[in-house]
């Protein structure tokens, strides 16, 4: 048996074992099930986030209950304890936030891979007709959702050492039942290789990792939150929302006056990265960039696993194995240019929201117009299209570099291998004579029009010559001669330009920040524009120089009531809130006329309307 027969039996029992649970492929082999060590580690995932439901309900509970609403219901007036509470808590805030930046992050990628484990699981093994998977899987959405939702909750919400504590010991436990799960079941149970699910089981600790570190993260986040609020108590400090400090120094940096003598910048400063001290990422992108790059570690982890075990089984030393290395070589450049692509978003995410921030609108499309529907969808699904199209585009890069890396194994290194360099060097020479011919030819027609057919500098200072032609005759007999080879060179061309577009496109599918379509069809670009209204968003909701200006707007306004003054423009309504309380008041009065007796005693007011006072509330 070769090493292709070897490999595609072993590629499908991968895929069996990776597509079926292990009872469902004993059934169709006839062997007996599997252990109860086995299936308590197959089953974890799912017993963990059933159990953390209950936990995880009672802690938004809780947070619900602190939180204040300003609307009261009349059901609610009889019970003091209960008025305004019960209001929504919210997990993150993506809408251009600077808070938990990171730690919106780290805890994405502590759930990531729950969703991604139970929902495969469930899409699997679920004994439910097709039509209603989808449904099934959206369930099993909704639970790890409600699961996880303590962890971001805890970070959000403003009673900052409730939530500090409850966080800290929510995110603890799962912290040691992940760490348990890698000691009993990456390390004690698997006992032999043969079999791909003992292997995965082995290897799994790769995909654990990441995860526990994730953990590790979000504790020492709540314990440095309990240790803030802790202080904060007993310097009885009460924070209060204002302006950032980032946004606060842009604005200074805006009004400050330019350097006469611009600072000289470094090659890492022109051609990669320039740090700027007066912006900062928001917290939606910052989750977005580490969920790729978890996505990423993930994706290729899976990748060389299988890749792993493939080669052990099927690898054969007395012959050079050209299939495995290109398929590693190929991973290794896919996964360094989706590093690439993945740090591009940062670049470019803050080189169009400064842009537009500068009033730069280059680049918008040439017929962009902001549609508020298309902004508020963009926030809503920007993190999502982000993360799936890095997974794919790596995937899509990687297969296409593997495809290359074949086609050069087999046209160039394998000849030469088998003693056929003599051959092989005869297909090339004559393969390059026919290329450098056509070469020596359009470069022919190069050199005649920059010669021949153009007219001589204007000026000496000139760059280049001025568009005039020259030598008409000898242009249009050129013309003639060269018009149907030109055809045939268009023909060739084609071909090159369908390549080329087709591998630019294909490197730069995850690129959601450039469109893949041509000038004017950029709005057949769905990902393209959801970019747009997401930078089109944070740019209303966040844009430094109008928070600061609403801000001061607001300082400005609230300092004014507090010292009692009214400028022209709140006359009028102060004057019918004067009319309103004496008219509250005359009526009042009027009502209970025993309290004019009881009113503060003026100079200027005449005994008799005492008396009339006293007079009626006698009568009364």
């Amino acid at each position: 048996m070769n090493i292709s027969e070897k490999t595609s039996e072993n590629f499908l029992e991968i895929m069996g074992h990776f597509f079926f649970s292990r009872e469902t492929l004993d059934d169709i082999g006839g062997s007996t099930s599997e252990s109860e060590s086995h299936q308590y580690c197959h089953n974890f995932v799912e017993l963990q986030v059933k159990l953390s439901l209950l936990p995880s309900v009672f802690i938004i509970l809780l947070l619900s209950f602190n939180e204040r609403r300003k609307k009261i219901f009349d059901c609610e007036r009889n019970f003091r304890c209960l008025r305004g509470r019960f209001s929504f808590v919210i997990p993150l805030d993506f809408t251009g936030k600077m808070q938990n930046r990171w730690s919106y992050g780290f805890a994405f990628g502590s759930v990531t891979p729950f969703m991604i484990k139970l929902m495969s699981q469930t899409l699997l093994t679920a004994d439910v007709p097709p039509y209603l998977k989808v449904l099934v899987a959206l369930l099993a959405a909704l639970m790890v959702s409600i699961a996880c939702m303590p962890l971001f909750a805890c970070l959000s919400t403003k009673h900052r050492l409730l939530g500090g504590v409850l966080g800290l010991l929510y995110s603890l436990c799962w912290f040691v039942a992940q760490l348990w799960k890698l000691f009993w079941c990456r390390i004690i149970i698997p006992e032999k290789d043969d079999d791909f699910d003992d292997y995965l089981l082995r290897a799994g600790w790769l995909f654990d990792v990441p995860q526990l570190l994730c953990l590790g993260f979000l504790v020492c986040r709540f314990g440095s939150i309990i240790v803030k609020g802790v202080q904060k108590r007993l310097r009885n400090h009460c924070e209060q929302e204002g302006l950032k400090e980032n946004e606060y120094k842009y604005v200074q940096h805006l009004l400050r006056r330019p350097a006469e003598v611009p600072v000289e910048k470094s090659w890492l400063q022109r051609n990669v990265y320039e740090w700027d001290p007066y912006f900062k990422f928001p917290n939606r992108i910052i989750a977005t960039v580490v969920l790729c790059f978890y996505a990423l570690y993930t994706t290729v982890t899976f990748e060389m696993i299988c890749s792993w075990w493939l080669t052990s089984r099927c690898w054969d030393s007395t012959e050079p194995d050209y299939i495995t290395h290109s398929w590693y070589i190929s991973i290794a450049c896919a996964t360094l240019t989706s590093v690439i692509h993945i740090s591009q978003v940062l670049v470019y995410y803050r080189k169009h929201i400064k842009s537009l921030r500068a009033g730069d609108k280059t680049c918008l499309p040439r017929k962009f117009k902001l549609d508020p529907e298309n902004g508020v969808m963009g926030l809503l699904k920007y993190p999502g299209h982000q993360i799936a199209l890095t997974v794919w585009g790596y995937v899509i890069s990687q297969l296409m570099m593997f495809a290359f890396g074949l086609a050069f194994v087999y046209l160039v290194i394998i000849p030469i291998s088998q003693d056929q360099i003599k051959r092989w060097l005869e297909d090339i020479s004559k393969s390059l004579a026919n290329f450098f011919t056509l070469l020596a030819v359009m470069g022919l027609q190069r050199l005649l029009s920059h010669i021949f057919f153009l007219q001589d500098k204007t000026s000496p200072t000139d760059e280049v010559k001025p568009l005039a032609l020259n030598n008409r005759k000898a242009f249009h007999n050129i013309n003639y001669f060269f018009f149907f080879f030109n055809v045939i060179l268009g023909m060739m061309k084609c071909l090159v330009r369908l390549i080329k577009s087709a591998a630019v496109c294909l490197m730069l599918v995850s690129r959601i920040e450039r469109p893949i379509m041509p000038t004017g069809f950029e709005q057949q670009d769905s990902s393209y524009y959801t970019w747009l209204g997401m930078i089109m968003a944070d740019h209303h909701h966040s844009n430094p120089v109008l928070l600061c200006f609403c801000h001061l707007l607001s300082k400005h306004t609230s300092e004014s009531v507090q010292d009692g003054e009214y400028s022209r423009l709140n006359a009028e309504p102060l004057s019918k809130d004067r009319v309103h309380t004496r008219w509250l008041l005359m009526y009042t009065l009027v009502r209970n006329p025993k309290l004019i007796l009881l009113r503060k005693k003026r100079e200027g007011r005449n005994d008799k309307e005492l008396a009339f006072a006293w007079a009626v509330s006698n009568t009364a």
